[in-house]
């Protein structure tokens, strides 16, 4: 060594440092990179994510090499430095110290925590790359690697410890669903749309049901005049059709096939029968995903929902299904139009009969969906009361003023500003449910 010149040892150790540099960035490149993002470049046709794949498919063999080919390196790099320092400063404990503290500075900085944190940062991009030299280096080291790997094993196994040679990520529902909302994979309307399609098992047809008390059904037992008036100034293409009784339904009517009925005056019982076809029933609680299958599968595109006792709860479309998943796409019926009402204050008058997850969606608010579903009902359930107009209370972090009851129900409720955002501290209340009357 006294032979070589320092300008030389000096040259040796810049590369050495710059090596085992490659060797950090390879290891974490290696372990951050998305392997679905690779499987994707790989079916493509991309040379290097194949060979990165394959790499990650033998990740004990892969970390050997990385880690073999380091610390060999970091070994010599401190050795030369020690062999520099003593040939510029001699041996004094003084000088050997510095020469420590500059190798480990140096390797700290250029070898570990740099090039770390550039793998880290692009870990898809440069993994392909670095799998040109570890594939090689591989195959080279295997037999010492596989010679350090036994003892590994060995270690591994008095511990307990299960290891996989293929990584498989597995994520569960909602690991996915904080993927989609927090990331950065998803922006705009895909994350809606993909939020609401994870989201989609959890709901059931109760739901998002018309319910009962809302349904526009005609009674084939009225007077044909009322059956005339009835279908030509609704604003719904199919209607239920029953006899006397709600829960005696006979059929769907399609509103084209009684045009031809209204012009030439036969809206009668009678010719309502010829043209009714059958019901369609849904158990409640029906998964909507399970139910979106089933429309599909009979051909339907709506179904009245029953309890376990064949009573009549609400009615469902495909429609409102598919809303569910990408959002309001038809216009709706005048009626509906009118539930919510802006006010030049920033207040929202609703009608309470509007469903919570509808009024979570459109307005942004956070009522609570596990309990009632409408928000009549849950402004019952929280006072244990039907309230009298002018009653205020805070309720899930929105703060409510009812504007009108009628008999058993509100029927109207103002939500006052900030709508869907955080109530005052005077009318927030520690549970989610809780509320202040006034």
């Amino acid at each position: 060594m006294d032979a070589i010149p320092l300008g030389t040892l000096g040259i040796v150790l810049v590369v050495l440092l710059v090596t085992s540099g490659f060797f950090s960035i390879a290891e974490t490149a290696m372990m951050a990179a998305n392997r679905f993002r690779l499987k994707h470049r790989a079916q493509k046709g991309a040379k290097g994510a194949k060979l990165a794949l394959a790499l990650l498919a033998q990740t004990d063999r892969l970390l050997g090499v990385i880690l073999l080919g380091n610390n060999l390196i970091n070994a010599a790099s401190a050795t030369l430095t020690t062999i520099i320092t003593v040939r510029l400063f001699g041996e004094g404990r003084g000088a050997l110290a510095l020469g420590t503290l500059a190798i480990t500075f140096a390797i700290l900085v250029f070898s570990e925590i740099t090039p770390k944190v550039i793998g880290a940062a692009h870990a898809d991009r440069i993994a392909p790359l670095v799998s040109y030299v570890l594939g090689p280096l591989l195959r080279a080291a295997t037999p010492i690697v596989w010679f350090v790997n036994l003892f590994v094993r060995a270690l591994l196994w008095l511990l307990r410890m299960e290891t996989s040679a293929e990584v498989s990520p597995t994520l569960t529902q909602e690991e996915l669903r904080t993927l989609v909302l927090e990331g950065q994979y998803f922006r705009g309307k895909h994350r809606a749309l993909l939020a609401n399609l994870l989201d989609i098992e959890s709901i059931t047809v109760d739901d998002i049901m018309i319910p009962r008390n809302q349904l526009h059904a005609i009674d084939v037992a009225e007077k044909p005049s009322i059956l005339a008036q009835q279908i030509a100034t609704s604003h719904h293409t199919r209607l239920p059709v029953y006899e006397n009784d709600l829960d005696n339904i006979v059929g769907f009517v399609h509103v084209k096939q009684v045009l031809p009925l209204l012009q030439t005056g036969n809206v009668d019982a009678e010719h309502l029968r010829a043209i009714i076809r059958p019901a369609y029933f849904i158990p409640a609680g029906t998964p909507l995903l399970q139910q979106l299958q089933q429309f599909q599968n009979d051909r339907r595109r709506i179904g009245l929902v029953v309890d376990e006792y064949g009573e009549l709860q609400g009615l469902v479309t495909i429609e409102d299904i598919i809303e569910e998943i990408v959002g309001d796409f038809t216009t709706p019926a005048p009626d509906v139009a009118g539930t919510y009402g802006r006010s030049a204050d920033g207040s929202v008058v609703v009608d309470a009969m509007a469903p919570l997850r509808t009024l979570n969606r459109k307005l942004g608010t956070h009522f609570p969906l596990d309990g009632p579903k409408t928000l009549n009902g849950l402004i019952v359930e929280d006072l244990g009361e039907i309230p009298e107009a002018g009653t205020r209370l805070a309720l899930a972090g929105q703060h409510l003023e009812i504007l009108q009851t009628q008999g058993r129900a509100i029927k109207v409720v103002r939500l006052l500003p900030p709508v869907g955002g955080t109530a005052p501290a005077a009318l927030q209340a520690p549970e989610g449910r809780a509320s202040s009357k006034s």
